[in-house]
């Protein structure tokens, strides 16, 4: 007896370029069965090219897929850090369904990603090697259609260390590490209310 053909199927990353959506949305529509997916013997996750493309052709179907789009609250999260990096993106995805997230690990990395990223919202650690805080805000400011951008600026620094640096970047709010994820979400959802940040 021969063996079932195998599916066609890509990892998480590629069916999340495919899509144009974030890593973390795609792993919500596999948890809600929205894409099919299954796990390797390896433990790699694989999904469904076919129910990629199904997603795809009904997304398309909708009417206002500009505005549905549009709708969602795009968060930058940039932090040389790995742990309070993960752990900031995944309080911002677990926020709501509507969030998309993404995370840099480098202040210029989420320079070169900004135009195609285009977030609402940036958190941003202030002592990154290469690009600082204070040095991505300033660029920031001179990049035209970010005007109405949200920045949260975090750090260990303590308040006389910050003062000591000028303070934080004029127009950031700042936050003391850890932050307060509970406050976060609260935040992201605060700015989802009509028209608070379309």
């Amino acid at each position: 007896m021969s063996p079932l053909p195998t599916p066609a199927c890509c990892g998480t990353s590629k069916a999340a370029q495919l899509l144009q959506l974030s890593v973390g949305t795609i792993q919500n529509l596999v948890d809600k069965q929205v894409l099919k997916a299954w796990f390797t013997q390896g433990g790699h996750r694989r999904i469904s090219i076919e129910s990629i493309l199904q997603y795809q052709a009904q997304q398309q179907k909708l009417p206002a897929l500009s505005r549905i789009i549009d709708n969602r609250l795009r968060v930058m999260v940039i932090d040389d850090d790995a742990v309070s990096r993960h752990l900031l993106q995944d309080a911002c995805l677990s926020a709501n369904q509507h969030i998309e997230c993404c995370a840099m690990a480098s202040g210029i990395e989420a320079l070169l990603s900004l135009p195609s990223f285009q977030p609402k919202v940036i958190i941003l650690d202030l002592l990154m090697p290469e690009v600082d805080g204070w040095e991505f805000v300033k660029r920031v400011k001179q990049k035209e259609g970010l005007n109405q951008l949200h920045v949260i600026t975090v750090s260990t620094l303590t308040t006389a260390e910050l003062q000591e640096r000028g303070g934080p970047p004029e127009g950031s709010q700042f936050m003391l590490k850890p932050v307060d994820l509970g406050w976060l979400k609260g935040y992201l959802l605060g700015l989802m209310a009509p028209q608070a940040w379309i």
